[in-house]
Formats: structure tokens, C-alpha cells, sequence
């Protein structure tokens, strides 16, 4: 067996037993000796069925031979910036398989020397670090199993003691938990991470989300740092159920007393949205590459994003999807048939529970069919059905595709089913299945009620007509702003005349008028910088941060006047306006609907509260209709 971190090892602490060097320390220099290519060659062996594989032992010997080496990657702190740890990653030869570690992992696996490969890295890494005498934490990758059987193998002692030999402080030590397969003995890994608390080091949990990592393994651990899968960071901006689960990762960490480090961070835009939803740490190419050499500092471009003081547009959530909506509702506990129940049988339990409107066929807990009870009644009632028919499977009578509803569907899945071509679903009703197996019945007029009460609860957040976010939302994002200390300019949009025109077309032309408003707006806004709600009716606010948000409001108001024209008649745009009466009932001219915009610049300190900015920019507003139409920039003292 190979020994690691053990007392008066040779070099990177590695002692190789002759069952895994018999047959290759006599090839030990040539290997050495190979260029890249070649030692690519040497460690792939033809196999019985004509392919290739890795021969065994190679590992090994990349391992004795010191062909393994560490990368550092940057960790760093994203609210100031600065650097707050490396963790070290493990490579192999360049420009050959063997140079990324999932390759090497593999290798290790196939060899059985995955525990004697990890505590290797950890060697290797302690060695590397210790050699360069950075003084950060060093964030070192091990899984639950390996550490375990160090542990249980050469006990808590030997990291420390592998780890001063280095010139490694244990307490700038943090071992990241990895789970390759399964952790074997919980129980066990809870008394070695006692263990490995007691002797000051401290741990992480990695990849969290990947499948792999568990809350239990969480609990068990309770590390004081865990990574948040890559998976669970990127596109936050298109991906709202990610962005839902940082926010839900955020509880458990604050549950369990743990530190979030974000994995993967990409772009600027992702970046600027971990910072804002209160990850304190991150990683990722845009921040600094894996290199050998240490960053002193993250890359020029992450750091101007952690400088700049703008905040990200949060995606809303989806309102409209709203997942178990049926987990509220009633459901029927109805009896099923199966795929033997005569139609005798089937008459039976109709008769038993006259209150049923359908039956359900399963086949091994899952629905297959779907039964009306009045239209198989009708057939049964018939002459001679019971003599010529009775003993007969009653599939033959059955809905093959019926509607199979899951008790997690969200909203748009219902709506679907309500707007299909194929309407059954109001006579037969639907079945309610939880994880594919059959629970229950539902009837149609349920399906119309869950979807009524979750749009319901949507237009709570967002406006019907618009679907942009309504009063709650601009509060929220407006609060945010303020909180971040930086500056924008909050604008307040309604439209001029807009009363005689929908008196005079219509409320469906006015909702047309409306929804041409909210169009450009959100056209002429940069989705990244600025935020677009619908206060109601015809007023807007625009909260921007970008720094041409004066040449935008411009070109909304520019490009409503035009477009809105083609809501009026040919006579009213040749007159320039229409007959209707005003608030006081007198019939007089209104020229065509415009648009105005009242601006208010804010900067940090001016105000507390959201509803002193809305205040503010309502001012605004009304200033800019007073003066007509188009954009005014109300001016504050010391402004």
C-alpha cells in the first residue's frame, strides 16, 4: 500500500510497496526521461479487444517520479476585493491526458489508489505552498472517505504534523470535503471531523449542489466555508430558480453557521449579482486562472465590478409559475381499477361510491387509463352488456391519454391543459399523481380554481397587463439602491391626454396605448443597469443607473409620440388631437396622447426610504406635465 503524511517518508512523504513497483522502477528514469507525448504512449496498453487503457501503476510512478504538481487559484472576498485564499489544484504532465485531475481521478480509481492519490495532492499542495511561504489560507480538495481513513490510519496528528514540516499554518489549512462516491460511514466522518476540529484545521464543503453533496453531509461536517456549485452561479440573470436557490442557500448557511463561496464566476454581470444578493466570496476565471504563480491580487475587470457601486436588476421571480398548486387542494382518495378489473367489477365500485366521477386505471401504482362513470354506466345499463361483456377487462371503455396532473405542476403546465384543443378534462376530470404514482382524482372545475388563485397571487407582484413588476418590486429594488449607497436617477412616466382617448376608443386601444409605454421602456433600458415597473394605470418608474439615462428617456418619449399616432383614426391625426370631455363633463379639443417623463437625480444620503424617492419623482412628474410633455429633470437644492 501506498503511505502518505506519515513520519520520515521520502520525497512528497510517498512509500511505494513492491506490489505497486514491481515492474516499473526499472522504467522509473525512462519516464523521467520521456517528452510529454512519449510518456503519454508509455502509460496506454493495447487490450484483448483492440483498444486502448491506461496500464496499471502508472499513477504510481507519476506520483513517485514527481510529475504531479499544484496550480493556485484565487478565492476572493467580494465585497472589498482583496484576496482570501488560494485553493490548490492538482495537474500532471503537460499536454498529455493525464494533465486535468479528472483524468488523474480516473487513473486512481482504475489503479485502486484513489485514498492514496488525494492524500498525495494534500501533500503536494502542503509542500508547494510551503515552498512559496504565502502566508493566506490554503484551500486543499480531499474527499469525506479519504479523510476518514487517514484519519482512523495514521490519526489527526500526521496533517499537523505534515502540514508544520511544510511551513504550513494548520489554521490556514482548510480541507475541502468532496464526495467522489457516496460517504460509506456517517457516523465515523462525524467522529473524524471532530477529530479534525480539534486540531485546528479547518473545513469546507465543495461543489454543494452537484448531486453529490448533501444537507446531511452539511450537518455532519458543519464546515465553516461551503462552495456553491458552478451550476447554481452562471446565467443568474436568465435563470431565476438559480437565483431562487442562492437566496434559499443563504438560510442553510445562516442555519448552520457556514460562510458561502461562490464556484465559477465567469462574467461581470454574474459577479455583480452574487456581490449584490450577499455572497461574501467567490471563484472563477474572471476573477484569476489557475496558475502555478500566486495572484497577488483578482484581474483587473473583477475588481471594477466589486468597485462600482451599481447594483444588479434582480430577475423577478416567476410569479406565474408557482409549483404545488395543487398540494392545497383537495383531492379525491379514490379506489383504482387495474388492468384485470372487469367491467363487473369496475360496476361495483361505481356502485360502492356513487359520488365518483371517474376511475383511474393503474398498472403498478402508475395511471395508465382513465374511466367517465356516466359513459361506462351507459354502456353497462345497456341489453345484454353484463352477459356478452361483463367478465371482459373494462380498458375497453377507458381514456388511454387522460390528463395527469403532478401535484408539483406549476401554473403554465395547468394553463396548458385548460387551453388544449382536447376538453375531456371538464367531464372526466384529471388524475393526481405525486412522483408518477397514482394518489387521487381531480375534477375540472379544481384545475380552473387552482389556476384562477395563483394568477390571483401573481397580479399581487406584477401588473396583469403589463406583467412588469408592480409596487412591492419597485419598493424592494428602490431599498436596495439606497442601501448601496449609489447613485441614480429616478424617473416617473404617465401619459398626457390618455383619459379622452380611452374614453373616446376603448379601453382595449388604451391597453394598447398602455402596453406601447412599456414596451419602450423596457427597450430603451439596459436590463443589467435599469429597473422597469408599472406603477398602475398609465404611470411607470424607471429607476436607472445607466449613464446615458437622459439620451433614453429622450428617445421613449420621441418614439411614443410617433408610434402612438397609429392608435388614433386618420382625422384625428390630421386634426392633431380629439373631441371629448373633460373631467367636468364640457366637450373640448385634447391634442393626441404624449408621453412625460419627470427625472430626479439621487445621490447617497439624499433620502431613506423608498417612499421618499417615489415621492420625489411623483413631484417630478407632475412638474413635467405641468411644462406639456417630454422629459424634465427636477433639481434639488445643492443640485
Amino acid at each position: 500500500m501506498l503511505k502518505l503524511l506519515c513520519t520520515g517518508a521520502p520525497r512528497h512523504g510517498l512509500v511505494i510497496s513492491a506490489s505497486h513497483t514491481h515492474g516499473l522502477l526499472n522504467c522509473r528514469d525512462t519516464v523521467l526521461n520521456q517528452s510529454p507525448q512519449e510518456t503519454h504512449a508509455l502509460a496506454r496498453v493495447d487490450t484483448p479487444s483492440g483498444g486502448l487503457s491506461i496500464a496499471p501503476g502508472r499513477l504510481a510512478l507519476l506520483m513517485e517520479a514527481g510529475a504531479l504538481h499544484c496550480v493556485f487559484q484565487p478565492i476572493a472576498d467580494l465585497r472589498s476585493g482583496s484576496i482570501f485564499g488560494h485553493e490548490a489544484l492538482i495537474r500532471g504532465p503537460a499536454n498529455t491526458a493525464w494533465h486535468r485531475p479528472d483524468a488523474l481521478l480516473a487513473m486512481a480509481q482504475q489503479e485502486e489508489l484513489l485514498h492514496e492519490f488525494e492524500l498525495f495532492c494534500v501533500q503536494t499542495a502542503l509542500e508547494q505552498w510551503g515552498r512559496l511561504g504565502e502566508p493566506g489560507r490554503l484551500f486543499v480538495n480531499i474527499s469525506a472517505d479519504a479523510l476518514v481513513h487517514a484519519v482512523s490510519q495514521q490519526g489527526p496528528e500526521s496533517l499537523l504534523d505534515a502540514a508544520r514540516r511544510c511551513g504550513v499554518s494548520p489554521r490556514m489549512l482548510v480541507l475541502e470535503i468532496t464526495e467522489h462516491e457516496r460517504v460509506g460511514d456517517m457516523a465515523l466522518l462525524h467522529q473524524t471531523v471532530r477529530h479534525i476540529h480539534a486540531a485546528g484545521v479547518t473545513l469546507a464543503l465543495d461543489d454543494f449542489g452537484d448531486g453529490r453533496s448533501s444537507l446531511r453531509l452539511w450537518s455532519e461536517v458543519k464546515p465553516a466555508y461551503v462552495k456553491i456549485d458552478k451550476y447554481f452561479t452562471r446565467e443568474l440573470g436568465e435563470r431565476t430558480e438559480c437565483l431562487q436557490v442562492v437566496h434559499a442557500l443563504k438560510g442553510i448557511a445562516e442555519v448552520f453557521g457556514s460562510v458561502l463561496i461562490a464556484e465559477g464566476i465567469e462574467t461581470r454581470d454574474d459577479l455583480r449579482m452574487l456581490r449584490d444578493v450577499g455572497i461574501p466570496y467567490g471563484q472563477g476565471y474572471l476573477l484569476g486562472l489557475p496558475e502555478q504563480a500566486v495572484h497577488k491580487e483578482i484581474l483587473t475587470q473583477a475588481l471594477e465590478v466589486i468597485r462600482d457601486s451599481r447594483v444588479s436588476v434582480l430577475p423577478q421571480l416567476q410569479q406565474t409559475s408557482r409549483p404545488g398548486v395543487l398540494r392545497h387542494l383537495p383531492v379525491i382518495q379514490a379506489p383504482a381499477a387495474d388492468l384485470h378489473t372487469s367491467n363487473n367489477e369496475l360496476a361495483e365500485m361505481f356502485k360502492k361510491r356513487p359520488e365518483l366521477h371517474a376511475m383511474a386505471v393503474v398498472d403498478q401504482g402508475r395511471p395508465v387509463a382513465l374511466i367517465n362513470r356516466q359513459q361506462f354506466m351507459n354502456h353497462y345499463a345497456t341489453l345484454y352488456f353484463r352477459e356478452v361483456h361483463g367478465r371482459k377487462p373494462c380498458l375497453a371503455y377507458a381514456n388511454h391519454s387522460p390528463r395527469v396532473v403532478e401535484l408539483d405542476y406549476d401554473v403554465d403546465e395547468l394553463v396548458g391543459i385548460l387551453t388544449s384543443q382536447d376538453q375531456r378534462y371538464l367531464s372526466d376530470g384529471f388524475i393526481v399523481t405525486d412522483n408518477g404514482r397514482y394518489v387521487g382524482l381531480g375534477t375540472g372545475d379544481q384545475l380552473v380554481r387552482s389556476v384562477t388563485e395563483a394568477r390571483i397571487e401573481a397580479a399581487r407582484h406584477a401588473n396583469p397587463l403589463t406583467f412588469l413588476p408592480g409596487n412591492i418590486p419597485i419598493s424592494m429594488h428602490i431599498d436596495r439602491l439606497l442601501e448601496s449607497g449609489t447613485e441614480f436617477v429616478a424617473c416617473y412616466a404617465d401619459l398626457n391626454n390618455f383619459k379622452p382617448f380611452n374614453d373616446l376608443y376603448g379601453y382595449w386601444r388604451g391597453d394598447e396605448m398602455i402596453r406601447l409605454v412599456a414596451r419602450l421602456c423596457v427597450q430603451h433600458c439596459d436590463a443589467r443597469r435599469d429597473f422597469v415597473g408599472h406603477v398602475g394605470g398609465d404611470d411607470f418608474m424607471i429607476l436607472f443607473q445607466s449613464s446615458n439615462w437622459q439620451r433614453r428617456c429622450e428617445q421613449i418619449v420621441e418614439e411614443f409620440a410617433t408610434e402612438a399616432l397609429n392608435l388614433f383614426d386618420e382625422a384625428a391625426r390630421q386634426a392633431g388631437g380629439i373631441r371629448a370631455e373633460d373631467r367636468h363633463g364640457v366637450m373640448r379639443f385634447f391634442p393626441c396622447t404624449t408621453l412625460s417623463i419627470g427625472a430626479v437625480r439621487i445621490q447617497r444620503g439624499d433620502f431613506r426610504s423608498a417612499e421618499q424617492v417615489a415621492n420625489e419623482a411623483a413631484l417630478a412628474k407632475h412638474e413635467a406635465k405641468h411644462q406639456g410633455s417630454g422629459l424634465h429633470i427636477r433639481l434639488r437644492q445643492g443640485q
